[in-house]
């Protein structure tokens, strides 16, 4: 495949999960990721079940993604126009009949890559169905 037309875009949480397995010429030339983003990230390290057999390998390939997230990028902040853009966005989401609570950190990493003028790249574009007049979403192929 060839690199795509589009400059730069957002990354959702789950291409940097799937990165590795994930064709970088399928993603733009400039990548960003937000604090929310990181926040997921962080709280993913502290989510596994402690019981699964190999919880201390998860945690450990989890952490990997965080730390190299953390080094890799500099976030872009989820700051006051993208809180007013999460409200437009959760209205919109609610107007089509979806539940906006259920859908917090995806919306508010949309609201940030809409607020920046940024497409977002992810492999669930289901996630940002009715966001369509406010956000452009970049498919990427799950591995």
């Amino acid at each position: 495949m060839t690199r795509m037309s589009v400059e730069a875009a957002l990354l959702d949480t789950n291409i940097l999960i799937l990165q590795s397995e994930i064709d970088p010429e399928v993603l733009p030339a400039q990548l960003a990721i937000s604090t929310i983003t990181l926040a997921e990230l962080s709280a993913g390290v502290h989510q596994v079940d402690e019981n699964a057999p190999d919880a201390a390998a998860e945690r450990a390939r989890r952490l990997d993604v965080l730390q190299r997230s953390e080094n890799t990028f500099d976030p872009i902040p989820f700051d006051a126009p993208a809180a007013r853009m999460y409200g437009r966005m959760a209205a919109a989401v609610k107007a089509i009949g979806r539940s906006p609570r259920r859908r917090t950190a995806d919306l508010m990493i949309a609201a940030v890559a809409a607020v920046n003028n940024l497409p977002l790249c992810t492999t669930n574009p289901d996630d940002y169905t009715g966001l369509d007049s406010l956000l452009a979403v970049i498919p990427v192929p799950r591995p």
